[in-house]
């Protein structure tokens, strides 16, 4: 059974529903037109309006509603319906939502799921194309999660909603369309790996491209164009930023001895540079060149027909990995 990551979003959300009663779903168009990109679609007619929402356009409204929600005990599924539309909302995430429980004494968990779609790639222009991550993760008190599979979308997001820490949930737009052979109903959560678990997609013995989210298949076909120059690369795919899975990583990086991080955000400050800091600490005496990074660019984000130059491309890839020190 072929299935989109868009498809294996929307059985997520209708498995989390009928599953439990206090899962309430709430965003801009998610309920009538089922959501801009369709993630949605379905949700209204079969759960009621009551628990399928749609709100107006007040994104800080729309979280400082799902606040009160978990705070009587449901659990809210907000739907910020692009990357930059949320930033709005921060003050709520980052005051209120990141903060309860530790400003309750653990008494008082805010089970909130924060949907964003992000990234470029699909030719949007400013504010519908950027790669928010960074904010989030510097967040204490957030979980943030960024699946780049069809079934990491499905297992993630279940497991997102169960949580009872508020989780950031970062859905690659540009991956909503692609398709793959997998079934929702004959895959549990248990058969997903959980929230804070890396994982290695492809093995290599050269160097380990680090990524997660809409560059995965940008690094694996960089892997596979590398086998020409005599590189057998490995991929590491990170699922979660926050928890960060150290020791996976710190495997993978430590059984080649060179490393490149790849994400589309800009590279000053971005995740990559926590990524670089952290592998570095605590690989250091296996590595045999710096860690490397293949990021976006520090500007804002261009224009739809200049974004494959911003973007992480394979060639730019395959720079940095030439760069690796490979004469020593």
């Amino acid at each position: 059974m072929s299935t989109t990551m868009v498809a294996a979003l929307n059985a997520a959300l209708r498995d989390s529903l009928r599953a439990d009663a206090n899962v309430h779903v709430l965003g801009e168009d998610v309920g009538a037109l089922g959501g801009v990109f369709r993630v949605t679609d379905g949700l209204a007619a079969e759960f009621g309006r009551q628990r399928c929402l749609d709100t107006p356009l007040a994104e800080a409204g729309i979280l400082g509603t799902a606040v009160g929600m978990a705070m009587y005990g449901l659990r809210p599924v907000v739907e910020m319906q692009f990357d930059a539309f949320a930033y709005p909302a921060f003050e709520q995430v980052f005051s209120h939502v990141a903060k309860m429980r530790n400003r309750t004494g653990g008494r008082m968990g805010l089970p909130i799921t924060i949907r964003v779609p992000y990234g470029g790639g699909v030719g949007g222009v400013e504010h519908h194309s950027d790669s928010s991550e960074a904010y989030y993760a510097h967040t204490p008190g957030l979980h943030v999660v960024t699946p780049a599979t069809v079934a990491d979308s499905y297992g993630l997001l279940r497991s997102a909603i169960a949580s009872d820490d508020p989780v950031v949930f970062l859905e690659p737009k540009r991956l909503y369309w692609s398709a793959v052979d997998f079934s929702p109903a004959e895959v549990s959560t248990a058969q997903v790996p959980p929230i804070g678990r890396a994982m290695v997609r492809r093995p290599g013995t050269s160097a380990t491209l680090l990524t997660y989210g809409p560059s995965l298949p940008v690094c694996l076909e960089a892997a596979a164009a590398a086998r020409s120059e005599g590189w057998d690369l490995a991929v590491l795919d990170l699922r979660s930023l926050v928890p960060f899975d150290d020791e996976t990583v710190c495997t993978a990086v430590r059984a080649t001895g060179r490393a490149v991080v790849v994400h589309e955000a800009a590279g000053f400050a971005g995740v990559g540079a926590e990524i670089a800091a952290r592998v570095t600490e605590r690989c250091f005496h296996h590595l045999a060149a710096p860690v490397l990074r293949v990021t976006g660019y520090d500007i804002p984000y261009p224009p739809p027909m200049l974004e494959k130059h911003h973007l992480p491309s394979v060639d730019r890839i395959l720079d940095a990995v030439a760069r690796l020190q490979w004469e020593q």
